[in-house]
């Protein structure tokens, strides 16, 4: 059996992969890089900060809206199966665009699960299924925990002239969540189709 070649005789043109690659982090978390686009590095890492926290409790929504999708039950099952698909594929839309004004920020994304568990604010579910007027409210409770910190990130991110990421905030954060979290309640209204 050929003993296999190390990164030492592996020559250019090689088509074997250079596996098991080891790198040193070059750039640490909670850290940004100076880019020019016209934002003192203070607001970058403000704002930077501020939307770590709201990508990674939109990634706890995102996985309580998959989740939840998974468990439905009963009468309404069919109708809520698809709206919480729909709605996490809105989520999975807003985190990839939060996460990369951080980027364009020079900010680094919190994208690892494990650091995401370790940052959220929004509380875990049991482990189970829970009765679906629960699943909702819980999925409520995370947009309204997601959507304080985003009406006051926008106004402080304003306040100090961060355009892009008070629009991103506004125009798809909060509108996106305010209508989500409306369709949401309005599940939890018991009314009868028609009266007798």
């Amino acid at each position: 059996m050929a003993a296999k070649p190390s990164a030492h005789t592996q020559q250019r043109g090689d088509s074997q992969p250079w596996l098991h690659q080891q790198g040193v982090e070059i750039q640490g978390f909670g850290t940004v890089r100076d880019f020019p686009v016209g934002l003192s590095r203070e607001t970058r890492d403000y704002s930077c900060q501020r939307l770590n926290q709201i990508l990674a409790d939109s990634q706890i929504l995102y996985s309580l809206y998959k989740k939840h999708h998974w468990l439905m039950r009963g009468p309404t099952f069919y109708q809520l199966h698809l709206l919480l698909d729909k709605h996490a594929g809105e989520q999975l839309k807003i985190i990839d665009e939060i996460a990369e004004r951080i980027q364009t920020l020079g900010g680094v994304a919190v994208g690892d699960p494990r650091q995401v568990a370790e940052m959220t604010v929004i509380p875990r579910p049991p482990d189970g299924v829970e009765e679906v007027p629960a699943m909702i409210s819980r999925l409520l409770e995370a947009h309204e925990t997601i959507l304080v910190a985003a009406h006051d990130a926008a106004a402080r991110t304003a306040e100090k002239g961060d355009d892009g990421t008070n629009d991103l905030l506004v125009s798809d954060v909060i509108r996106t969540g305010e209508l989500q979290a409306w369709f949401l309640a309005e599940h939890l209204v018991e009314t009868p189709l028609v009266h007798a």
